[in-house]
Order: C-alpha cells, then sequence, then structure tokens
C-alpha cells in the first residue's frame, strides 16, 4: 500500500460510495472517517463520512492524515483537491434513475419535500456535472481515476473487486471486498 497516495471514494450522492468504503474497509485498506454521520433506514451499514471532507474549500490539513487511506467526498468537492498530493479517485457511477429514485426516497423518510425539481431536470444537471467532473479529471496529472459501476458490482462482484483491487496496487483481498456487498440493500432497481 502506497503511504504517499491519498484515496478518494467518489460519486453523486446515492451511487455506492458508502459500500465502496465499505469494500476497502474489508479488503484491507485504512478508511478515514468519524462516524458523525450513524447509520441509518437509508444507510444501514453506514455512511463511512469524514466531517472535515466538507469543509476542503477552506481547510484541507486534515489530507495529511489521509495518506495510505481510503476517504470519502462527493463528486462536487473534487475541484478542491491541492496540488500537492497525489491521489487515486474510486468514482462511483450508478443508473440515473436508481439514483433519483433513492434520493426521493430518502427524502421522503426525512419529511423533506421530494418534488422540488422534477427528475428530468435533476438527471440534466447531475449529467452536466459528472461531464464537468470528469474533464476537470482528466486534466489533473495527480489524479489517477477508475470509474466503477454500482450496478456491475451487484452483477459481477468478483470481476468488480479484482478491478479496483489492481487499481490499487493489488495490496487488497478481493475475496474480504466481495463479502461485505449486500445486495439486500439493492432497493431502488431500474
Amino acid at each position: 500500500m502506497n503511504r504517499e497516495i491519498v484515496t478518494i471514494v467518489s460519486g453523486l450522492p446515492r451511487s455506492g460510495t458508502s459500500m465502496m468504503m465499505k469494500m476497502l474497509e474489508a479488503g484491507g485498506m485504512q478508511v478515514l472517517t468519524d462516524n458523525v454521520r450513524t447509520a441509518d433506514e437509508d444507510n444501514p451499514k453506514g455512511y463511512y463520512e469524514f466531517e472535515k471532507v466538507k469543509q476542503i474549500e477552506h481547510d484541507s490539513s486534515w489530507l495529511e492524515n489521509a495518506r495510505g487511506r481510503a476517504v470519502k467526498m462527493i463528486s462536487a468537492l473534487l475541484k478542491y483537491l491541492p496540488q500537492g498530493y497525489h491521489y487515486r479517485v474510486i468514482f462511483l457511477r450508478r443508473k440515473m434513475e436508481e439514483i433519483l429514485a433513492s434520493q426521493r426516497q430518502m427524502l421522503v423518510r426525512r419529511e423533506e419535500p421530494a418534488d422540488k425539481v422534477g427528475d428530468e431536470r435533476m438527471a440534466g444537471l447531475f449529467r452536466r456535472h459528472l461531464e464537468q467532473v470528469e474533464a476537470w479529471i482528466d486534466e489533473q496529472p495527480n489524479i489517477e481515476v477508475v470509474y466503477i459501476s454500482y450496478n456491475e458490482i451487484l452483477s459481477s462482484p468478483v470481476e468488480q473487486a479484482a478491478r479496483i483491487n489492481q487499481f490499487l496496487g493489488h495490496t487488497l483481498s478481493v475475496e474480504n471486498m466481495v463479502s461485505v456487498i449486500d445486495k439486500m440493500l439493492y432497493r431502488q432497481r431500474q
């Protein structure tokens, strides 16, 4: 495991980033979390978040402790990663209809308005955002990226875990990574 590299698990909200963090941890990678946001009905296995990540635009000092570890960061914050580090980004993709359905269900459970923006408009905004983020990543000399499909993890977990392990330098246990995938949590199927 390269102790100088920061591994970032990223993607849109509800794209499988928490599951990926759990897979990395089970595979043998140290993860940077603070357990401030605890497991709930939307993420019964936990969120694997680190609150300081949300402040990266103004304070990136926590990155020093992220070397050699994995940390979760939504895609909108990637642009604030400072140049002084080398990053490996595992970028989760998921069928857009499933992301939207999962977000809507989460809002309903929290008794928040779930219809402020229509699905078609939100899908368009997300697609533009993803195009911009991917173009930005392509221009960064200090970022390596692998794009992983949440849907393919569920349909071919061994192959996808092996891809991730290869990307990270063959340091993880693929068997252990696969063992924590819970297909029962795949609730917004399209």
